[in-house]
């Protein structure tokens, strides 16, 4: 099983038009994760789309621009832009609900979400996947990521390898310079042992750099 989500980088249309152009139609075994309720503001910034409508049409973008009847998984967006805030997310999970009983999602996943806000949402729908802020640097979700280890739930670290300070930073190539890797490849080789429920989504920009994040997987 191959995974892919859709990131914020380019935005969600770009980047589902390319996945769409490069891999469709699409091969067994794939998974595409799309993320809703938040949107671009004039000034790049991201602000919440939460009601019923604009998660509606977010559902329905995604499958326009992916060539889809069906999306595999949708993370909702909650919190702020790089953390969880608490506060209700009933009435936003109910709509993508609805839309998951139409058949228009088959699974629902969490993003920038709190262990308060994952138990308010399994009592509306399954949860598979929650999409937080963590890496090597940031380990804030360290007791989260445990609990969903025991439930069988993927946790999917964004950034996994960004807001290192320099104190960490120099650490972190000390330890790739004694196993002869790079510090991103260490960086990534920690999350892929840290929990068994861990499910990586580095970027790249080069067959090169690509190789280097699949070789992580060895070390």
């Amino acid at each position: 099983m191959n995974h892919i989500d859709t990131s914020d980088f380019y935005g969600p249309h770009v980047t589902n038009q390319i996945i769409k152009q490069a891999l469709h139609p699409y091969p067994d075994g794939l998974i595409i994760v799309t993320k809703v309720g938040a949107r671009r503001g004039a000034d790049k910034s991201w602000m919440h789309a939460l009601s019923r409508q604009e998660l509606i049409d977010a559902v329905h973008d995604n499958l326009r621009n992916l060539g889809l009847d069906q999306l595999d998984v949708v993370n909702l967006r909650v919190g702020g832009v790089m953390g969880p805030s608490e506060g209700s997310i009933e009435e936003p999970l109910t709509f993508l609900a609805e839309l998951k009983l139409q058949g228009l999602i088959r699974h629902l996943g969490l993003s920038n979400a709190t262990p308060r806000q994952l138990s308010e949402g399994q009592r509306i729908s399954e949860i598979v996947c929650v999409h937080n802020f963590y890496n090597v640097a940031h380990r804030e979700d360290d007791g989260f990521i445990d609990e969903l280890s025991r439930q069988n739930i993927a946790y999917v670290p964004f950034f996994p390898l960004g807001g290192f300070t320099p104190l960490q930073s120099s650490a972190l190539y000390a330890a790739a310079a004694s196993l002869s890797m790079t510090p991103m490849q260490v960086a990534l080789a920690w999350l892929l042992h840290r929990a068994p429920n861990i499910l990586l989504i580095p970027g790249t920009s080069s067959v090169k750099h690509l190789r280097e994040n699949l070789d992580a997987a060895t070390l």
